[in-house]
């Protein structure tokens, strides 16, 4: 699977990460990247929900700066790099995605986010 970026103001498209990973599971999205000590350049952990409404994000327990990126029918509504156990974060969205810091510094409102096989 595969986060694939494209810019609202057209260009080409980027792919974000080539290894995600989905918490799927009511205790994988409440642990998220706590306890972690780092994570892959290439990597995501998408969250993914049935319906967009606001969603938190937090970073006590997580041990690495991330960038988070909140998704609504496709369509980011809020881009933030988020620091080790300070980090707060909240937007709507019905998918999510927690990237290595630095890796969704192109990205921004109104851009689509998807993910592919």
């Amino acid at each position: 699977m595969r986060v694939v970026h494209y810019p609202a103001s057209g260009g080409g498209q980027s792919v974000l990460a080539t290894d995600v990973e989905l918490a799927t599971s009511r205790l994988e999205q409440a642990r998220g990247l706590m306890f972690r000590r780092s994570i892959p350049d290439d990597y995501a952990l998408a969250f993914i929900f049935d319906a967009s409404k606001i969603r938190d994000v937090h970073m006590l327990f997580v041990f690495v700066s991330i960038d988070a990126i909140w998704v609504a029918d496709g369509v980011v509504t809020q881009v933030k790099p988020l620091r080790p156990w300070l980090g707060f974060g909240r937007a709507d969205a019905d998918l999510l995605l927690e990237l290595p810091a630095g890796t969704a510094a192109d990205v921004e409102a109104g851009d689509r986010i998807v993910l592919t096989e």
